[in-house]
């Protein structure tokens, strides 16, 4: 009899989160059925943008592997002024710009459907005050993202990262740990680029 997956790698299935705070508290965001997609809890969430507070207003934000969305969205719900949204996933993505239609934030989140590696390669330097790294574990992509991620981010960025439970989240060179935190699943941190 097969071994049922470890939580962290085993799909969420079809469900909901809800955005925890903001103009947007307690809507619920759709999680389409996608293999590998894992949306953070509500709790790591509202751990997050407590260690965000202050530093949220007018912030341009780049949410890689989107997914659902709740971390770009939350972002622009309390008060982020733009949000970028990557989201390789076809279905994921077209649920995503579903999900920004209906919140009426099309004129400040921008759903990009592809390939996050070759999406950064095409985009221009400095700019995002906060990114959110959140890739499908088993992918491997962490420190392929991490090489190229840095040139985007703004001097005196904030970065949040997840990683299996087994591993300590990465960091680029020169970006300094800020926070970290774990669940039964995932360890997470929150780190801030060179200024």
């Amino acid at each position: 009899m097969p071994r049922p997956l470890p939580p962290s790698s085993r799909n969420a299935g079809a469900g909901q989160v809800r955005i925890v705070g903001g103009r947007w508290r307690n809507t619920r965001l759709a999680v389409p059925d996608v293999a590998g997609l894992r949306p953070s809890s509500d709790r790591v969430r509202e751990t997050l943008f407590n260690w965000l507070t202050g530093q949220l207003a007018g912030a341009r934000v780049l949410d890689l592997f989107a997914g659902t969305g709740a971390l770009g969205l939350e972002a622009l719900s309390r008060g982020a002024a733009g949000a970028v949204l990557v989201e390789r996933d076809p279905a994921a993505a077209r649920q995503l710009a579903q999900t920004v239609t209906r919140l009426q934030a099309e004129d400040i989140a921008q759903v990009v459907q592809g390939d996050a590696l070759a999406w950064l390669e095409g985009q221009p330097d400095g700019g995002f005050q906060i990114a959110f790294l959140d890739p499908p574990f088993a992918d491997g992509l962490h420190a392929r993202v991490l090489e190229r991620l840095p040139r985007l981010l703004a001097p005196d960025a904030w970065l949040y990262l997840e990683a299996p439970l087994e591993q300590s989240p990465a960091l680029p060179p020169g970006f300094v740990l800020h926070r970290e935190g774990q669940t039964r699943q995932v360890r997470y941190a929150l780190a801030r680029a060179p200024g």
